[in-house]
Order: C-alpha cells, then sequence, then structure tokens
C-alpha cells in the first residue's frame, strides 16, 4: 500500500496545506494510506478531527512521515526546519517523491535542488505542468496564479496612499488610479479584472497577441511592446525567452508608460525558466513616489530587477511587494483548489499501486526535475549553467 505523507508546511506565514479532509477520502478509498501532520491544516480552517473522520493519520512529528511516506506532498519548495534543526530534504529519503512547488530554475532553490539529487529523492515541480487540455485538473500553478493575480491587487489598493475608483467629492474630483498589468496569462487576467472592478483605469502588456487579445475583451489599454509575434510565442501558447537587445527595447517601451503608473503588477513568467527582468532599478528610480510594484513572478526570480524576494520593502520611493505566498493569503479558497489539483495528479500518476513516470508522456516528462541522483530538469541545467 503507498502512504502519502502531508507534512505541516513551515514557510512563515504559509496557511494552505497540501490535502483537505474531502481529498484524504479520496485518497483513502482510492487505497492509499494517508499520513498527516497534527495541525497541519489549521491556517486553512480544516481540523484534525475532519481529517481523522475522513481516514487519515494523524502523527505529531514531520520525521515521522518522511521516514514512512513513498509519495511527499506539499506546497512550497523544501525549507530549513529550524524547530528540528534539519532541513526538510534531509529528512527524505531515497526513492521518495515529492510534489510540490520547487521552482528548480530559480536561482535561490540550486542548492535545494542539488541537495534533492544527492538524497537520491524523485521531485516533481507543479509549476512544470503544461498547461494542455488533459491538464488542467492538475495545473495547480492556473489554480495558484489565479488567487495571487485577485489578492495581489488588493495587497496593491492597500498600499497606495490614494483611492483606486475616481471619486467625486465636495471639494472636487479624485482622478482613478492607473495600474499596468505585465503578463496577462491567468494570474494577469484575475489582476486585469480585479483592479477593472476596483475602479482602476487599466492597462496590459504581454508579447503574446492571444494575451493581448484577451486583455482587450476585459478593457484594457494595450501597450505595444514591439516584438514579433514568430519571436514572442513558444510552444503551446507561453511566452517565449528573448534575446537581450529584444529585451531593451521592450523595456524602453515599458518605460514610457510605467513613469505615470500607480501600480504595476508583474506575472511574466517561461515556463520551467527564470522570469525575464522587465523593470530596471533604474526604471523604478523614474516611476512615481508611493507607486507600488506587485511581482508575482519572484519565485523565479521576479520581473523586477530590485523586488526583494519573500518581502515587502520601499526603495525609490516606491513600494514593493515581493511576498511569495500571496495564495496562502487566501488560505482557505487556495488549499481547496491546490488539494484538488493534487488529488489529481497523483490519480494520474499511480497505476496499479505503483507511481509510473512515462518519459513519453508530455506531463510526466515536464515536471520532473531529480531523478537516479541526477537533475533532469531542462530550464533548471540551462539556469546552472548561466551562473
Amino acid at each position: 500500500m503507498l502512504i502519502i505523507g502531508i507534512p505541516k508546511e513551515i514557510m512563515h506565514g504559509e496557511a494552505r496545506v497540501a490535502a483537505t479532509p474531502e481529498t484524504v477520502s479520496k485518497f483513502v478509498k482510492d487505497g492509499f494510506r494517508v499520513l498527516i501532520q497534527k495541525n497541519a491544516g489549521l491556517g486553512a480552517l480544516y481540523h484534525d478531527e475532519e481529517y481523522a473522520s475522513a481516514g487519515a493519520e494523524l502523527v505529531d512529528s514531520p520525521r515521522e512521515i518522511y521516514d514512512q511516506a513513498h509519495i511527499i506532498l506539499k506546497v512550497k519548495e523544501p525549507q530549513m526546519n529550524h524547530e528540528l534543526g534539519l532541513h526538510e530534504v534531509d529528512m527524505m529519503h531515497q526513492g521518495q517523491y515529492l510534489i510540490t512547488f520547487i521552482h528548480p530554475a530559480s536561482p535561490v532553490n540550486h542548492d535545494m535542488v542539488r541537495r534533492l539529487a544527492q538524497q537520491g529523492v524523485i521531485g516533481l515541480t507543479l509549476d512544470g505542468v503544461p498547461r494542455i487540455s488533459r491538464a488542467q485538473n492538475l495545473d495547480a500553478l492556473t489554480s495558484m496564479s489565479t488567487c495571487a493575480g485577485y489578492k495581489g491587487i488588493l495587497m496593491a489598493a492597500n498600499d497606495l496612499a490614494s483611492f483606486m475608483p475616481m471619486m467625486g467629492t465636495a471639494v472636487g474630483m479624485i482622478p482613478p488610479a492607473k495600474a499596468l498589468i505585465i503578463g496577462v496569462g491567468v494570474a494577469g487576467l484575475q489582476a486585469l479584472a480585479t483592479a477593472k472592478r476596483l475602479g482602476c483605469q487599466t492597462y496590459a502588456a504581454d508579447i503574446r497577441p492571444a494575451a493581448v487579445e484577451q486583455a482587450q475583451s476585459l478593457g484594457a489599454k494595450v501597450v505595444d511592446l514591439g516584438v514579433p509575434a514568430e519571436l514572442a510565442v513558444a510552444e503551446g501558447g507561453y511566452a517565449n525567452t528573448l534575446p537581450e537587445h529584444v529585451l531593451v527595447e521592450e523595456r524602453k517601451r515599458l518605460m514610457e508608460v510605467i513613469k505615470d503608473m500607480d501600480v504595476i503588477f508583474c506575472s511574466a513568467l517561461i515556463p520551467g525558466k527564470i522570469a525575464p527582468i522587465l523593470i530596471t532599478e533604474d526604471m523604478v528610480r523614474q516611476m512615481k513616489k508611493g507607486s507600488v510594484i506587485v511581482d508575482i513572478s519572484i519565485d523565479q526570480g521576479g520581473n523586477c530587477e530590485i523586488t526583494p524576494a519573500g518581502e515587502r520593502a520601499v526603495k525609490h520611493g516606491v513600494i514593493l511587494e515581493g511576498i511569495k505566498n500571496i495564495p496562502g493569503m487566501l488560505p482557505k479558497s487556495s488549499t481547496w483548489m491546490f488539494a484538488n489539483n493534487m488529488y489529481n495528479l497523483v490519480k494520474y500518476l499511480v497505476k496499479d499501486g505503483a507511481v509510473h513516470l512515462d518519459m513519453n508522456d508530455e506531463i510526466c516528462a515536464k515536471i520532473l526535475v531529480t531523478r537516479d541522483g541526477q537533475i533532469v530538469h531542462a530550464g533548471t541545467l540551462e539556469a546552472m549553467a548561466a551562473k
């Protein structure tokens, strides 16, 4: 019988958990044994008694989970457990499967990925799930992007020193805030819709023609970045990696717009690779004082050159939001979505009581990071070589 382990997330402020009582019940019915650390779901308002009723076995220590489980389900990448004085990777063992957001191409995670390989852990990263029709219900990145787009704009609204909507007052008219969404994928579209609902004057920038059309359908004014479609669009409709001289021209065009913006929401990503730098420090210097950049691409390095990873900071008079766990600020909704994605992915990978990784299958090939003591993820190897 395969054992699934659900440890409590240890990242500061992370309230999500990788399973709900509902998905635990499904796993148990499918023949899995489920171990979950006590209070793992408390931050998302899922309680131990609910997990126990669903058939989970509650354990005190994460060590017991890492010792026994064949498959570890997590929300965030492995980190140092300061309470135990051990890194989570060091508690894992050879042949164990880890399914989580590893973000392996991000330079801050390279040492951790190397340690996963050394431990013999088979690492599967959720940010590698391809956006194809048969993978939709496995795609936790899309689910979390929906949460990040919505909550990220609410964070910007909270940071601003002025109203977002136009306000008519007895002493005059206050104009609406201007919001630019860079990268109009799932998160960007949700951010755009939320900014629009809050009364912002909305702008959108994306190198993909299809994304631009969607932004226009939501009423955004499009910023032309001047990148030819044949250069901009990669396989599967994703944004492509651009040569540096093209990025330089793209930044010039953005600069003409961002100096007038009150809010910039950054979500431009290239699957499995480091996020492109679209806003340099010099560009930030020229922005309005009190304006806000919410950089949700920070897990893959960030779209702004000076976004502080995992923190909120003020630089050159601009508020920079580099918080990494924005979906965790909506713990109930994001956990429900994430847990269902995890259940569907495990069900997809497990056949006849064992995990099967068919490397001819696009889904398996794209999510595999480490195997047989080696790093096999193409985007990660490329990023490591570039250091």
